[in-house]
């Protein structure tokens, strides 16, 4: 049995997602921008992908902008926004614990010369209110902050945030890659101008996202081409992907509250178990305040690759945080701003489950990872069962 514990990386396609999406690869393949029938089939299907996403999110159909993912929906919104500024000086706010996708699309416009405020959050890895208040400036002209961490789960108090952008005529982006399908998300009551979803993080495929562009907000495309999608994201559309991404979306809504309160049971019984068999073991972030999926833990004693490395070996599939920074040679950004050290980032590895874990995998789990880790940390030269080491959460 392989067990897959790395839903924050990626999720299976669901089979529903996969049959939706199949026709408009072989028989239905035609440009959704062509005029004659068969593209009118594809730009109908498009269209109602078009509703189903702006439903999950509690958007205008209108308001949907299809992309290639998570990843070019924030560049679209940051750089988009920068360009559809005209004020002379260009202030951003965004925070130390956001995904690379918008963390480095900031550092290249500070080489621009757009200054960015980068907030740190607490130790549980929530971001306060009123620290981002006291980083508004006059010719602040965006913030930027994720609704759930990709490392730990957390969740960021996006309402208020977007109460204190609505207060000060500034416009409020969310990344919330990794709390659509954990959350209900309504871009109203955040009070959100811009948003960002990726379609393989709720049971769609890779390689299709979106961006929901609040009506009445301004931004300019990033790279020419063409007139789709309103003019922001020129290129032929992937229909197929669409497709997809709208039924995952039907699915996301149709299944929040059943699949929350499983998987959450599930985080918890799992976190439990690890807490009370591995000596030292301690959670990271908040532990009331985060999605239902998603545990992330210090291991003294044992690197997290080698334990990520180790567990695969056994058939548990986890990380030491981001996929996209598999292999990096620092340690968590995240992990650093909630005040862990070198050596306990390093130390550290996530679990996130999904709509496909059972509870006997979870079983399993709990029986397969403590040997492994007491036979990495027999390994250890800088470690010894006599070395004192604090038990419970790291906040």
């Amino acid at each position: 049995m392989h067990i897959y514990l790395d839903h924050n990386a990626t999720t299976p396609v669901d089979p529903a997602v996969l049959e939706a999406m199949l026709p408009f690869l072989l028989d239905d393949f035609a440009n959704a921008s062509s005029v004659h029938s068969p593209g009118q089939r594809a730009r109908a299907a498009v269209d109602e992908a078009r509703e189903s996403v702006a439903a999950l999110i509690g958007a205008k159909p209108s308001e949907i902008v299809f992309t290639s993912g998570g990843t070019e929906a924030d560049n679209l919104a940051i750089l988009g926004a920068i360009k559809a500024s005209n004020a002379p000086n260009k202030h951003i706010i965004t925070t130390l614990i956001e995904h690379h996708a918008v963390l480095q699309t900031c550092q290249s416009l500070e080489k621009e010369g757009v200054a960015v405020t980068y907030v740190a959050p607490n130790a549980s890895g929530v971001i306060s209110p009123a620290s981002l208040r006291r980083a508004l400036r006059p010719e602040t002209v965006l913030i930027s902050m994720m609704h759930a961490n990709n490392e730990l789960g957390t969740i960021q108090p996006v309402d208020e945030i977007g109460r204190i952008a609505r207060e000060a005529g500034v416009p409020f982006h969310v990344d919330a890659v990794q709390s659509a399908s954990k959350l209900p998300i309504d871009v109203r009551k955040i009070g959100a101008d811009l948003l960002s979803l990726s379609a393989h993080k709720f049971y769609g495929p890779k390689g299709v996202g979106a961006l929901y562009v609040r009506s009445g907000s301004h931004i300019e495309p990033v790279f020419r081409g063409g007139q789709h999608e309103r003019g922001l994201r020129p290129g032929t559309e992937n229909v197929p992907g669409i497709v997809a991404m709208g039924k995952a979306a039907e699915l996301a809504r149709q299944y929040l509250a059943d699949d929350a309160s499983r998987i959450v049971a599930l985080r918890d019984r799992f976190e439990s178990a690890l807490c009370e068999t591995i000596r030292g073991i301690r959670v990271n972030g908040d532990r009331a305040q985060r999605v239902c999926n998603t545990t992330n833990v210090t291991v003294p004693g044992a690197s997290g690759e080698s334990l990520v490395i180790a567990l695969d070996l056994q058939g548990i599939a986890c990380s030491t945080g981001a996929a996209c920074s598999s292999g990096a040679i620092e340690p968590s950004h995240v992990l650093l701003a909630i005040g862990l050290n070198d050596e306990d980032a390093r130390s550290s590895i996530r679990f996130s489950l999904g709509r496909t874990t059972t509870a006997l995998e979870i079983e399993r789990a709990i029986a397969m990872i403590p040997p492994v880790v007491e036979r990495l940390r027999a390994l250890s030269p800088r470690y010894s069962p006599m070395t004192p080491v604090a038990a419970g959460r790291a906040s």
